[in-house]
C-alpha cells in the first residue's frame, strides 16, 4: 500500500483559480501543476502511479479564511476518498474551538505554511497552536524550506525547527520536503536524530541535493519519515523511484509508503 502524506486539492469551484494563482507563483521556479486541482483529478493522478490513497494539506492563509478552509477539510475527511489536514492560522481567533470541531470529525493534524502567513515557525505566535497540538494529539505537518512565494526570506528553517521541539518536545512536528528544499545540509547538521518527523516530497525533482537526501534517509529514523509527493507539482512515478532506489530495506520502505502514516492517521 502506498499513502501520499503530502499532497493539495481544493473545493471544486475554487480550483480553477486557485490552481492558477498558485501556478504564477510557481512559474519563476519552473514549475507547472500536474492536475486541475479538484479532488477528482488529484485521485486520477496518484491512482495512476500506484498510490492508493492521500492526506490533502489544507492551508489557511488569513484568520478570516480558516473556518471555510476546516469546513473543506472535514468535507473531505467524510467523504471516505482520502484523509485531510485542518488549518490553524497563527493569529486565529479561536483555535481551540477550531481544533475541537477538527478533531470531531475525524481529523487528526494540521498544516501550517509559515511563508504564505509570513511568520517563522519559532515565533511565540505558534506556541499555542503547538501546546494545543500536544496536548490532544494532533500531528503539526509544516512547509520548511525555500518557497517560490518568498524567495527572498524562508520562514522555516532547520533551526527555527529545532527551537519548536526544544520548546514543544511532545509535539509531532512533520517536517515537509526533507527538512527544509535547498537547507539539508543544516538538516543534516541539527535535525537528524531528533524526534521530528520528515515527508518526502518533492525530493525526486531536488537532484542538487540528492546525495544529502540519501544521507537523511539513511540516518534518520525510517519510523519518522513519510512518503509524499506534493502533488499537483510533482510526478509521483519519479517520487516512488526516487525512495526505492535509495538503498533502503523493504521493511523501512513499507514503514515510509504507508505504516507511518497508518500510525498517524490512526487508521
Amino acid at each position: 500500500m502506498k499513502i501520499c502524506f503530502h499532497s493539495h486539492c481544493f473545493p471544486d469551484a475554487l480550483a480553477p483559480r486557485a490552481v492558477a494563482a498558485l501556478a504564477e507563483n510557481a512559474k519563476p521556479v519552473g514549475m507547472a501543476p500536474h492536475t486541475d486541482g479538484t479532488v477528482k483529478d488529484t485521485l486520477r493522478y496518484l491512482n495512476a502511479a500506484g498510490i492508493d490513497t492521500a492526506l490533502i494539506c489544507n492551508i489557511a492563509t488569513n484568520p478570516h479564511q480558516e473556518r471555510k478552509v476546516n469546513d473543506f477539510a472535514i468535507s473531505l475527511a467524510r467523504s471516505g476518498q482520502v484523509f485531510s489536514t485542518g488549518s490553524i492560522h497563527p493569529e486565529s481567533e479561536n483555535p481551540e474551538g477550531e481544533m475541537n470541531r477538527l478533531w470531531a470529525a475525524g481529523i487528526r493534524g494540521i498544516k501550517i505554511h509559515p511563508d504564505y502567513v509570513r511568520v517563522p515557525v519559532e515565533d511565540a505566535h505558534y506556541d499555542r497552536i503547538f501546546s494545543l497540538a500536544e496536548e490532544r494529539g494532533f500531528f503539526v505537518v509544516t512547509h520548511t524550506g525555500f518557497d517560490p512565494v518568498s524567495p527572498d526570506c524562508v520562514h522555516a528553517t532547520a533551526q527555527g525547527l529545532l527551537q519548536v521541539i526544544k520548546k514543544h518536545p511532545g509535539l509531532k512536528l512533520i517536517a515537509a520536503h526533507m527538512g527544509g528544499i535547498g537547507q539539508t545540509k543544516a538538516v543534516i547538521d541539527l535535525l537528524v536524530g531528533t524526534p521530528i518527523w520528515f515527508d518526502t516530497s518533492l525530493s525526486a525533482l531536488r537532484e542538487e541535493e540528492w546525495a544529502n537526501l540519501r544521507v537523511i534517509l539513511r540516518e534518520h529514523s525510517a519510523d519518522r519519515i513519510l512518503f509524499g509527493t506534493d502533488t499537483p507539482w510533482s510526478i509521483p512515478q519519479k517520487e516512488i523511484a526516487f525512495l526505492e532506489g535509495s538503498g533502503l530495506s523493504s521493511r523501512d520502505l513499507e514503514s515510509i509508503f504507508s505504516g507511518n502514516a497508518k500510525k498517524l492517521l490512526q487508521i
